[in-house]
């Protein structure tokens, strides 16, 4: 038998696809997932890699935990969520060239999809780069960061983590990952600094300020131990309390949707939010750019100077509500 006609066969049944919540879309049940299922056909249709197999998974999972975290699926996915997607990741500074791999890899995935009847329409159709404007991203002020940081009751366990982690957020301009990963070696909390694996594994030291450090000395010294659970090491800085695991990147939005909530803030906020609001803050303070970036970790100064725009709005707004003839 060959390639192409194992590959027909092994595809013509997947419009009974069941989806997350445990419904079937036609008649037959299957357990695997539409990535599984598209990076097989890649891999027999197109005879792919492993490596660029492994690629385009990465991809397609960072739309699948994007719409898991705005209560969807990835087959129930429409143009206007993939639209946020793509300009979302245009806020975090992704390179013009990742967009348009993702993109790309996004649309095959989805005709697929379709051409086997897992999804009625393609959501990509009339997705275009060119037509997703970049946004300048959403910054909480000082008074904003106050007051969710205030949120975290310090009198629980929970809330003495919560505390920790939105601090830490907010002192070294962490992305989400970097934070789910953080390990104990890391921690210099003695001399005030953190060192932060970013993209392609890039090293940078950081620096903690004293409240930030306070935080973490506080939850590692009495709440940590008690959620390390008994026969289960782990050396990830961050723990789930039942579980005694490192937290998901799930949690840490959820904890950040909660508290921000509590604090009445009605901008859109994620953990995305602390690091732009980190590195605002800083060029509003004087911090030179080129020590900024470095602190972020970005490769090109180009995508640190969007926080000089941010500033620059900043500066406009105060001027247009201050000044007599604004």
């Amino acid at each position: 038998m060959s390639t192409g006609t194992r590959t027909k066969r092994s595809t013509r049944n997947l419009a009974g696809l069941s989806d997350e919540s445990g419904q079937t879309l036609g008649r037959t049940r299957v357990s695997r997932s539409p990535i599984d299922l598209y990076l097989t056909h890649l891999r027999l249709e197109r005879g792919l890699a492993p490596n660029s197999l492994e690629a385009y998974r990465r991809d397609i999972e960072k739309l699948e935990q994007y719409v898991k975290m705005h209560q969807t699926q990835l087959i129930r996915v429409e143009a206007a969520d993939l639209h946020r997607f793509v300009r979302d990741l245009g806020e975090t500074g992704l390179e013009r060239t990742s967009m348009v791999r993702i993109i790309s890899g996004l649309r095959g995935f989805y005709r697929f999809l379709l051409t086997e009847k897992i999804v009625l329409t393609d959501p990509t159709e009339n997705l275009d780069i060119r037509s997703v404007r970049r946004k300048l991203p959403e910054v909480l002020t000082i008074a904003e960061i106050d007051a969710i940081l205030s949120k975290p009751d310090g009198h629980t366990s929970k809330g003495t983590r919560d505390r920790a982690i939105l601090e830490f957020l907010y002192a070294t301009g962490a992305r989400v990952s970097e934070v789910t990963t953080l390990r104990l070696a890391q921690l210099s909390l003695q001399d005030g600094l953190v060192k932060l694996f970013g993209k392609g594994s890039k090293e940078r030291v950081v620096p903690i300020g004293s409240i930030a450090r306070d935080a973490l000395n506080t939850y590692l010294s009495k709440v940590r131990p008690l959620f390390v659970k008994p026969g289960k090491k782990t050396d990830a800085v961050f723990l789930n309390q039942e579980r005694g695991t490192g937290l998901s990147r799930m949690t840490i939005w959820n904890l950040i949707r909660e508290y921000s909530v509590s604090a009445k803030v009605e901008k859109p906020i994620s953990p995305h939010t602390f690091r732009h609001s980190f590195a605002t803050h800083l060029i509003e303070g004087g911090a030179d750019l080129r020590i900024v970036q470095e602190m972020l970790g970005h490769a090109d100064i180009s995508t640190t100077e969007i926080y000089t725009h941010v500033d620059r709005s900043y500066l406009q707004e105060v001027h247009r509500t201050f000044h007599p003839r604004g």
